[in-house]
């Protein structure tokens, strides 16, 4: 009970807040309806602020505890839709841009007062008929006839992105991920891509695992609906291969507004994730061959041009007979460069198998901090973000500070190449370590190129 009020006092307090700084605001609504993944390409392309507020909460599909402590807006999106720098990125657990919004098509108009009006030597000429093509004379039909027209290409190499996370803790555990994708477009308008990687954990009394991960995915559009799919095969070094999948199916219920100059006024979109795999937690959990189910929603409102929600719930059902339920909520008000956020998570298991499965799984978890954070060009070349978040947790009925700090530059190398670079420290506890204080740094990064 106590847990349900502060929550919803949480939420309620700085409901009200982020409600009275809300303007009325002229929209034009985008006419011909994307995806959105293309809207957000497209807003990024005008007014990337605007994209970076609805991408950067969108990408989620594994909210855990210890990676929402170590890098709330810090994330590189696993499955990238647009080639973009997209700031303030959250990333929770193992997942992580130049042409305007089309403008309405207007006729020419008519001056009456035009030059050509009173001096009729500058009238353009009429289009005259362009004349029948003579016959060509034929050709001997013994030489070879071939087509110089060049044909459509099926699918064309878009871009290929790289992540990378290096995370540490005070308790001897390590875990690794570099990961590349490659992703194509197709001549429909389709995607497919293929990611792969090299993945190493290592803890303290655990003999260390080398993962290599294979996967195949493809995104498409129904309508209004964008369906992304994925399957592929987790190889390691000393454990048997292992099958992951998921799924995501996104939808809109409100049209988006979209000002006059391209920035994101408003939009709802919801979205249903699936996902089974093995849980990459630790090396010990992977050791046990711990494999789970999640499924849930995501909800996205862009209330107005500077105040956004984001909503996730997540239900889990594990191998070894455990269950989970995860909620996180966001709340987010931008003053120019600047930021307030206030982010709320619960976490939830049905027992407590830390010491038999290896991974954390707190019966009763809670964490709650309010963010501030600035982000700005510092050159032409250079984009950073500065963040801190001050808050509690609670584990076992026992409550203690909960802090992150965080950095992230983007480098713009090329028009075409990008770098992202970011490091977080936190103490939101990633395992059950007693009276003993817990502390990780995480070290991010994402390396984009475009073709």
């Amino acid at each position: 009970m106590g847990c349900l009020q502060i929550q919803l006092g949480v939420i309620c307090s700085v409901g009200i807040w982020a409600q009275s700084e809300l303007k009325l605001q002229a929209a034009q609504t985008y006419q011909t309806w994307k995806s959105p993944s293309e809207l957000a390409e497209g807003v990024a392309k005008v007014n990337p602020e605007s994209a970076e507020q609805y991408l950067k909460l969108r990408t989620h599909t594994d909210v855990r505890a210890a990676a929402w402590g170590n890098s709330v807006a810090l994330a590189s999106p696993r499955l990238p839709s647009g080639f973009a720098k997209q700031e303030s990125k959250l990333n929770f657990g193992d997942l992580e841009f130049s042409m305007p919004f089309p403008n309405r098509l207007k006729p020419r108009p008519v001056l009456m007062a035009a030059p050509e009006n009173f001096n009729p030597e500058l009238r353009l000429p009429p289009v005259l008929p362009v004349p029948p093509a003579l016959p060509k004379p034929p050709q001997n039909s013994s030489s070879p006839t071939t087509s110089t027209e060049p044909g459509t290409p099926d699918a064309v190499l878009e871009s290929i992105y790289t992540d990378y996370r290096y995370d540490t803790d005070n308790f001897g555990q390590t875990n690794f991920f570099l990961e590349p994708t490659v992703q194509f477009r197709l001549s429909n308008g389709n995607k497919i891509f293929f990611k792969t990687g090299f993945n190493f954990f290592e803890q303290r009394g655990v003999e260390s695992i080398t993962n290599f991960p294979l996967q195949v995915g493809w995104q498409g559009k129904i309508g209004q609906v964008t369906l992304q799919t994925a399957v592929g095969v987790d190889v390691f070094n000393r454990l048997p291969t292992a099958i992951n999948l998921n799924a995501k199916v996104e939808a809109p219920i409100s049209p988006p507004q979209v000002s006059p100059s391209g920035r994101l006024l408003s939009v709802v979109v919801v979205s249903g994730n699936l996902e089974q795999g093995p849980y990459k937690s630790n090396a010990q959990t992977l050791g046990n061959q711990i494999t789970a189910w999640r499924f849930g929603p995501d909800l996205y409102w862009q209330i107005d041009r500077n105040i956004s929600l984001f909503s996730s719930l997540r239900l889990g059902s594990y191998n070894d007979g455990n269950s989970e339920v995860q909620s996180f909520s966001r709340l987010e008000r931008k003053f120019g460069q600047f930021s307030l956020a206030a982010n709320l998570f619960s976490w939830s298991y049905d027992r407590n198998l830390e010491r038999t499965s290896g991974y954390f799984s707190p019966p009763d978890f809670l964490v709650y901090n309010a963010e501030v954070a600035w982000e700005g060009d510092i050159a032409n070349f250079l984009r950073c973000r500065f963040a801190a978040n001050l808050g509690q947790q609670r584990l076992q009925g026992k409550f203690d500070n909960a802090n992150t700090y965080q950095t992230r530059c983007t480098i713009k190398l090329s028009p075409n190449i990008e770098a992202d670079l970011g490091y977080t420290f936190s103490n939101v506890r990633n395992q059950d370590t007693g009276e003993s204080a817990y502390s990780g740094n995480s070290l991010t990064g994402q390396l984009r190129v475009k073709f």
